[in-house]
């Protein structure tokens, strides 16, 4: 008989292998306790927080918690139904409304996660006969909102706007296209370069989708995002994002100005058939979005953190995965698996947590420590991460000295 979890076999050598050099498993860590947005308690100890996606800081907001628990009073933990039966509450409703003035967009769809925003809105607007052209390094629910559909895939490599005119040149005039982007690319924190990809692929015949699940809130003048900040955010078909990030909550959503859009409602099965956010989480993330519209100051002191820490880490002899900062994510690269594990655990034996990523969720496959910084992280707080990674660069040899 076939263990059907043979296939496994490599990773769980893999994992065994590593840990039996006495690191801890990097990917089980246990958070005790979070205090604020950037220090949590992790093994009983102080930690500051340089491995979340808390772009914004939203997550501790008095007026977030506020709105979470009223909700919660109001309406009960749960919707216990999809949004076409049962669940479609009041706070659904004027979460999509938060999220339409957000964007100035006519059309808001909210799933229960990011990860089925793609899922459904890619697998439903792209059909047979259809083409998705996507980036050969686009995030596992892209992948897989791709492969619940029954379009044909064609991905193009990273940020190239040569190949991605070529790919497109090759297929059907008549055909329906549907070409998928991000705005910040999550393991190595690289942007697009929209501006130049929308404008071939408008030339083409296609439809674009824009993945803004790490850039919204902070990147751009009003935070929609990379398009808003290159100028073509109205040349975007769909925006999909996340209330997992600078929202500080979870949670997915699309906007659009397409006059059919509300048909998705009917026809996107992730949708259809998944319960609905609970009150409470939709209450905090209205709140949350709107705050974000008024967050300019936020956002330029995000960006000095960005550039501050990327500024130290290359000074140090750190080789990072951008030539400079272009995002909340801030990449350092690893010689390799074992080696990074023990540098990612140094940093937390010194109080510090970061996200060790691995193939195959890296491009290249690389092995990488991501550091997402928030905006309520300190100068003297960026200051002290700065010190921690040169004491564990040493202590490890990726950096000399």
């Amino acid at each position: 008989m076939t263990d059907l979890f043979s296939k496994f076999d490599p990773l769980i050598q893999q994992r065994e292998g590593l840990l039996a050099t006495g690191v801890r498993d990097p990917f089980s860590l246990v958070m005790e306790e979070v205090k604020s947005p950037t220090v949590a308690m992790c093994n009983g100890r102080e930690t500051i927080l340089l491995g979340t996606y808390n772009y914004m800081g939203m997550t501790f907001d008095p007026d977030v918690i506020d709105a979470g628990k009223d909700a919660l009073d109001r309406f009960g933990a749960g919707t216990t139904g999809s949004r076409v039966l049962n669940g479609t509450y009041q706070g659904h409703k004027l979460v999509e409304e938060a999220l339409k003035d957000f964007y100035a967009m006519d059309h808001a769809m909210v799933f229960s996660t990011g990860y089925q925003a793609n899922l459904g809105i890619i697998s439903t607007i792209a059909g047979k006969g259809d083409y998705i052209i996507l980036d050969i390094d686009s995030h596992a629910s892209i992948w897989d909102g791709c492969k619940m559909g029954d379009a044909e895939v064609v991905p193009f490599k990273h940020n190239d706007i040569e190949a991605l005119e070529k790919r497109l040149k090759r297929l059907p005039e008549e055909a329906g296209k549907l070409v998928v982007l991000e705005g910040v690319y999550s393991m190595l924190g690289d942007i697009a370069p929209l501006k130049e990809m929308i404008a071939v692929a408008k030339a083409h015949g296609a439809m674009v989708l824009v993945d803004e699940a790490h850039s919204m809130g902070f990147i751009g003048p009003n935070g929609r995002g990379v398009a808003e900040e290159q100028g073509v955010l109205d040349d975007v078909d769909f925006v999909i994002g996340t209330f997992s990030k600078s929202v500080g909550t979870v949670g997915g959503f699309c906007v659009s100005n397409h006059p059919k859009f509300e048909i998705m409602r009917l026809v996107c099965r992730p949708y259809v058939f998944t319960a609905s956010l609970p009150p409470s989480v939709v209450a905090t993330a209205a709140t949350s979005i709107r705050k974000l519209m008024h967050a300019g100051n936020k956002r330029a002191h995000l960006w000095e953190n960005s550039r501050r820490l990327h500024a130290g880490l290359k000074a140090l002899g750190f080789e990072l995965g951008t030539q400079t900062p272009q995002s909340a994510i801030i990449a350092v690269i690893m010689p390799d698996l074992e080696r990074g594990a023990a540098m990612w655990e140094a940093l937390l034996n010194n109080g510090l947590y970061v996200n060790l990523a691995r193939p195959p969720a890296t491009p290249a496959g690389m092995t990488l420590l991501r550091c997402s910084l928030c905006a309520e992280h300190s100068a003297d707080q960026v200051e002290d991460i700065l010190k921690r990674f040169e004491a564990a660069g040493r202590a490890t040899g990726i950096i000399g000295g």
